[in-house]
């Protein structure tokens, strides 16, 4: 699988896994539950139904049961990440981990299986016989070459697809890179000199795909670890290392790479020198794949070739080779056509569907990802980003194409229109959300963020999470020995990681502080000596000085202090906006929506005339951050029904604002179930929003506070913030003792800067 910088502490990643509850995954029922009648329809005796039906046509299982969804990731643990034989057990973590991939990305549901033994005969009989359960079986972390015999038998033993996912994963992804860079290079697959380094289960599969693809067997040649695998070799050989033997009489990696048009890197860290590349035939294509490191880093390339296409299995250089193009959308089109197997037109299908995206325009949202560079197909450009949202209405139809066109589908697809039309509803907007925030904040220029409780060791966590994912540069306010002690119990080397640190007692800038917030608090009660004290003392006070006299760009504070004493904290240094509101806003992410509530922290009992700041404020924020506002404003009642006076003054705020003229859709007073649920509408045809709402305001802060609090507390859905808007800087307070990942996120707002960015 693809690796990246580890911005995270192992204590972080075991907390993820343990906490609010142990694991990753859940199980979610899709039918009510509720009264005795939903028990009896579900189970006994509504169950026999379908039961019978089955039994009668055991395709029926697709129609009554979850089958036709439903993916096993199945693992004997025997070759985990690159951590080794960790057995079938500790490899569960993986397994969940991929079964959330297969939901994120194909809206897959799957369940994880770890198989406790390493005899493959018996790892067979057991998969084989689990086999009626499931759409599909996507294997994972089996080593070489127990993997293939595992693979093979199996795709003979079921009558659904089976996949190992080490194997072919990445050799689809590679494919569908070595295509575009054939055509970038001007080069034919039938002419090419391929090296493949690494004979294991991914390198052999790699291999065969790109021999599919047109590369000619006598053109290519594998090296393992005991040198060049050729014809009458007898060391460490086996019948799948055997096939791709040739006549050759070169011995090393370094003779075989003489000429070369292609490096296939699946091996290890620095096997590849730049002496090597050097020997390349022009133009080289080099695919470092190894994991966690390359073999040759793209730096070490450049140094010797500039005509070099390079790709890495790494998020943080171009062209990354990553499993997650592959599998969900190799799955997702064999399911929706009810595949018996996933044969090699199929692999073939995807790889080519993927090398076409690459060429297509590249999305605002993927070129965010990529930290500002402008992306167009060519050399930094030649697989499509994991995150682009076409990839799950693009990827499919292709693979279901090919299965329908070789004869493996049960149920072939008519209209391939409508198809991808499912396919691109089935695509969760809300899942995206904060990768595209996190995307911004890197493509712009770095942003300095002071961390006003620096001293707090998940504080320091979150800052150092901050620079090391690309987002800006933390600053840190607090005494420097207990920071760096903190940060040393944390295992960040204070030395090493380079993240200021300010202290505000000791500060060359105090006296310059302290007289700009004496200008601003002096006709409010405040001596200099009770200015001088916050300056020094105060570190909400000390940082958001720091942001308003320009030596921060951002300020985050609220994990060790109250929002309302954080709040009233930083109002006495930092004006509101012109013409802006201050007010909170929460962000509900649930499966498909993305919600905004508002006001969740300021206004308690806001007048229909602040209802209308609110309004404006949030629809300000919504369309920066990628969103068309379409808001409604909430009540216990529907147009009228029942009457009431709050619900009067709720019907006044939107009477008052349609008076403003203002440029975004909105609709009330409504009930909530109105609000987000078109299908009532028919009751309303006199209603203004085109679809269900995206921006909820809130009659009080109590309704908002508890609603989205709920929501959280019961789960299903995640709850980001609430911001703080309405600032002429961007300041953001977190609650009381969030979480490294929360803090994170809150400084990337911070970074992000609502306002400046609703202005770009």
């Amino acid at each position: 699988m693809p690796t990246e910088k580890q911005t995270f502490s192992d204590d972080e990643a075991l907390h993820l896994h343990q906490y609010p509850q142990p694991g990753k995954i859940a199980l979610l029922p899709t039918k009510p539950m509720a009264t005795q009648r939903d028990l009896a329809l579900a189970y006994s005796p509504g169950v026999a139904v379908p039961c019978l039906r089955i039994a009668e046509n055991p395709d029926a299982a697709y129609d009554y049961t979850a089958k036709g969804n439903m993916v096993a990731v199945i693992s004997n643990g025997t070759a985990v990440l690159g951590l080794g034989n960790l057995g079938a057990l500790a490899s569960k973590p993986v397994m969940e981990g991929k079964a959330v991939l297969f939901k994120r990305f194909g809206d897959i549901d799957s369940f994880d299986i770890e198989v406790n033994t390493q005899d493959p005969d018996e790892f067979i009989t057991v998969v084989k016989n689990i086999t009626a359960s499931f759409g599909g079986i996507n294997l994972e972390d089996i080593k070489s070459p127990e993997c293939f015999i595992i693979e093979s038998a199996l795709q003979d033993l079921a009558d659904i697809p089976v996949f190992h996912d080490d194997q072919h994963g990445t050799a689809i992804i590679a494919a569908a890179g070595l295509i575009n860079a054939l055509e970038i290079t001007g080069k034919k697959m039938e002419d090419v000199k391929v090296v493949l380094c690494g004979a294991g289960a991914a390198g052999l599969s790699s291999l065969s795909l790109i021999k599919a693809l047109g590369v000619k067997h006598e053109n290519t040649t594998v090296v393992d670890i005991h040198g060049v695998v050729y014809k009458g070799r007898t060391v460490d050989m086996d019948q799948w290392k055997s096939v791709h033997a040739t006549e050759t009489k070169k011995r090393t990696l370094a003779e075989a790479l003489v000429g070369a048009d292609i490096f296939l890197g699946l091996s290890a860290k620095g096997v590849l020198t730049s002496d090597m590349v050097a020997t390349m035939a022009a133009n080289p294509i080099i695919f470092a794949m190894a994991n966690p490191d390359p073999e040759i880093t793209p730096e070490d390339v450049a140094k010797v070739r500039a005509d070099a296409i390079v790709a890495t299995g790494r998020s943080d250089y171009p062209n990354q080779v990553n499993n997650v193009l592959g599998f969900p959308y190799i799955f997702r089109g064999a399911l929706d056509v009810r595949a018996r197997r996933v044969n090699h037109e199929m692999k073939l299908a995807a790889a080519k569907a993927l090398a076409m995206l690459a060429r297509e325009d590249v999305p605002d949202e993927v070129a965010a990802a990529y930290q500002g560079r402008h992306l167009k197909f060519g050399r930094d450009y030649i697989i499509p980003s994991p995150f682009d949202p076409r990839l799950i209405w693009y990827v499919p139809p292709f693979v279901a194409q090919a299965a329908m066109e070789t004869g493996v589908a049960r149920k072939p697809i008519t209209d391939m229109d409508a198809y991808r039309k499912s396919l691109e509803q089935r695509l969760d907007p809300s899942a995206g959300f904060l990768q595209t925030i996190t995307s911004s904040v890197r493509s712009r220029p770095s942003r300095r963020i002071v961390f006003a409780e620096g001293e707090d060791i998940s504080v320091i966590r979150a800052a150092h999470a901050f620079k090391l994912q690309g987002l800006g540069t933390p600053i840190l306010c607090g005494r420097e020995n207990l920071v760096e002690a903190n940060m040393r119990a944390a295992g960040i080397d204070p030395a090493e990681e380079g993240i200021e640190i300010v202290n505000a007692r000791l500060s060359h800038r105090n006296a310059a502080y302290s007289q700009l917030l004496y200008s601003r608090l002096q006709r409010q009660g405040f001596l200099k000596r009770d200015v001088d004290r916050l300056i020094n003392l105060d570190r909400n006070s000390f940082a958001a000085a720091m942001v308003i006299s320009g030596h921060a760009d951002g300020m985050v504070t609220g994990v060790t202090r109250s929002f309302d004493k954080s709040l009233d904290d930083v109002l006495r240094v930092v004006d509101p906006a012109p013409g802006g509101r201050i007010m909170g806003l929460s962000i509900v992410l649930a499966k498909g929506r993305t919600i905004f509530v508002a006001d969740t922290t300021v206004a308690e009992l806001p007048t229909p005339e602040e209802l209308g700041d609110i309004a404006i404020e949030a629809a300000m924020a919504v369309r920066s951050m990628g969103h068309t506002p379409r808001v409604a404003f909430m009540s216990y009642s529907t147009f009228g029904n029942p009457s009431g006076e709050r619900s009067d003054r709720v019907k006044e705020a939107v009477r008052l604002l349609e008076e403003r003229g203002v440029d975004f859709e909105f609709e009330g007073e409504m009930a909530p179930d109105v609000a987000l649920d078109s299908a009532t509408w028919a009751n309303y045809p006199f209603q203004r929003l085109t679809a269900p709402a995206n921006v909820l305001i809130m009659p009080a802060i109590h309704s908002a506070s508890i609603s989205t609090k709920m929501i959280e507390a019961l789960g299903g859905a995640t709850v980001v913030g609430p911001l703080l808007l309405g600032l002429s800087k961007p300041v953001q307070i977190c609650q009381l003792s969030d979480s490294v990942s929360k803090i994170l996120t809150m400084a990337t707002f911070a970074a992000y800067d609502i306002r400046a960015s609703a202005k770009i």
